[in-house]
């Protein structure tokens, strides 16, 4: 085992010393000594139930005959840091994680990982990590938040708290229900109810095969997940003693199976940044234009929120990831996942209790993926847009730029009702390097849509959004602005033209004057000039190549 560099030999007596320190027996000194990754913290909603699922894995761990040894691994609530310099830390985050999750198991050297975690880069960065290490693991999602109500009305977070904000300003609500709807929109634990960024990577999570079938779904603080956790716990021995290690199961075609997944339910475009991250870790080459060749051939068939109808507990009571593996199995590789079974076994085996939930792929929502990637002169190293989020009565968007160099002042210009019908904000220097760390855009487009301009105006960003935007919304625009892109040099009043269908983005400049005006251009100043946000804003790439460290 890995675990014999600190606890065989007589040289390693002071190691020993030091684990007897801990409780542990001379008889745990023969078993395998399992990691369990928590990222439980009080701040995030998320994540305040992983106390009590701890327990569960501990037991499962004990019981299939390890030693569990729970560590920590932090966690940013990406709702509580939206709109301000604390989103920056998001993004950003997923590598310090991935990071920790390296130097805690190589440090002590632990045969085994289980990965208790959540939220929306938590999840990401501790796939990277397990994945990097390449020890058997397992990771197990804490599950989506009940819905809320108000009034007989079911809740979602995302979507009813962020754009009653614009609907107050507004006119259309008053103080005291923004006040009573903040009170009732999150019962309890869990992650956001939709289909956002949390949420959707806990799905691409199990269809990648390294969560438990059901995981993904299985509400937080219901017994099945709690049942999930525990087996989790006993399969990571299991996992171990048969030396199953992560890149067995993280090859290429399971990353298509992902990234198919992500397009049939419409899932966040964040996931683009992660599942290439997670990727180039296991060393599997995926591009943009993989998502986009998959998204061709791929239909949306579930109408979950932000832009659908159904809530993440829906998703759950018809069947969860496995009934959609079902309805997509003729579209999915047949690879084998850390239970043992195939997909298809997965897939064949699964109930499906509503197809109005999750449709059959000859009776889609959508007959193409939820996510396409656009390209142009605007973003000639390619953008991402949620077209799921979109009416289809505007799938093309022809208007005038409205420039912004920040979050900040878009969002003013957009409350102040300064923003017209037909017009495109533009917000630049909110990249992975300019902003730095690639801030999610919550703020404005829930604004946009909160004053009833949804179907009327767009927004672009080298920024990203958050899985809650609707919209004619397309970021990730590469490259960015503040690496010489043609985002910097767009000016108000410029002609745009979006056509989601035929997938391009272009403004109405020819190559010359594009040319002329980037020899005028001067990069601004840094924005962050010391601590971790400098370091991270000089090794950081494109959005285009998943927004990873360049060692």
């Amino acid at each position: 085992m890995k675990s014999d560099k600190i606890k065989k030999g007589l040289e390693r007596a002071p190691h020993r010393a030091l684990l007897y320190a801990t409780g542990l027996s001379t008889a745990d000194m023969s078993k395998p000594f399992i990691g369990i990754a928590s990222s439980f913290t009080d701040l995030i909603p998320g994540h305040i139930g992983m106390r009590r699922l701890e327990r569960f894995i501990e037991r499962g761990v004990a019981a299939g005959g390890g030693v569990p040894f729970i560590f920590g691994i932090p966690g940013i609530c990406d709702g509580i840091a939206m709109g301000h310099s604390g989103m920056r830390y998001s993004l950003a985050s997923r590598e310090l994680i991935a990071d920790m999750i390296e130097a805690i198991c190589s440090a002590h050297q632990l045969d085994g990982l289980v990965c208790l975690t959540n939220c929306d880069k938590i999840t990401p960065g501790m796939m990277m990590g397990l994945t990097r290490l390449n020890i058997p693991s397992i990771v197990v999602t804490a599950g989506p938040m009940y819905s809320g109500n108000y009034k007989m009305r079911r809740l979602s977070f995302v979507n009813d708290t962020f754009e009653a904000v614009a609907k107050c300003a507004k006119g259309d609500m008053t103080k005291e229900e923004v006040a009573d709807l903040e009170m009732c929109a999150c019962p309890g634990c869990g992650s956001c109810q939709g289909l956002y960024t949390a949420n959707t990577m806990s799905c691409l999570t199990e269809t990648l095969g390294m969560s438990l079938p059901g995981c993904a779904t299985a509400l937080a603080n219901s017994a099945k997940k709690d049942r999930i956790a525990e087996e989790s716990g006993e399969k990571i021995v299991n996992l171990v003693r048969r030396g199953v290690q992560p890149r067995t199961i993280l090859k290429k075609e399971a990353f298509e199976n992902a990234i198919r997944m992500d397009m049939a339910l419409g899932g966040s475009t964040n996931t683009v940044l992660h599942l290439m991250a997670i990727a180039k870790e296991a060393g599997v080459d995926i591009s943009l234009e993989t998502f986009d060749l998959l998204s061709k051939d791929t239909p949306h068939i579930t109408s979950l929120l932000p832009s659908g109808k159904y809530f993440m507990e829906d998703l759950e009571y018809a069947g969860g990831i496995p009934a959609v593996m079902k309805q997509l199995k003729t579209k999915l590789h047949n690879v084998p996942t850390l239970t043992g079974k195939l997909i298809q076994q997965i897939a064949a085996e699964a109930p499906l209790y509503d197809e109005d939930v999750i449709h059959p792929v000859d009776k889609p929502v959508h007959a193409e993926g939820g996510i396409f990637v656009l390209r142009g002169n605007v973003a000639p190293e390619g953008a991402v847009v949620k077209q799921s989020g979109i009416n289809a009565k505007v799938l093309k968007f022809k208007g005038k730029i409205r420039a912004f160099d920040s979050e900040e002042s878009a969002i003013q210009a957009i409350m102040a009702k300064k923003i017209k019908k037909g017009e495109c904000v533009t917000i630049r220097y909110e990249g992975p390097r300019g902003g730095p760390g690639m801030r999610e855009m919550l703020g404005p487009t829930s604004a946009i849509v909160g004053m009833g301009l949804e179907e009327h105006c767009a927004l672009i960003t080298d920024g990203r959004f958050s899985g809650g935007t609707r919209g004619i919304c397309v970021g990730h625009i590469s490259p960015e602005a503040a690496a010489g892109g043609v985002l910097a040099v767009l000016k108000d009043g410029d002609d745009i033209v979006i056509d989601i269908a035929e997938r391009t983005i272009n403004v109405k400049l020819n190559e010359q004057e594009i040319k002329d005006r980037l020899k005028q251009w001067k990069a601004p100043e840094p924005r962050v000039t010391s601590g971790y946000l400098a370091r991270y804003a000089n090794m950081v790439t494109s959005a285009s190549t998943g927004a990873v460290f360049e060692i």
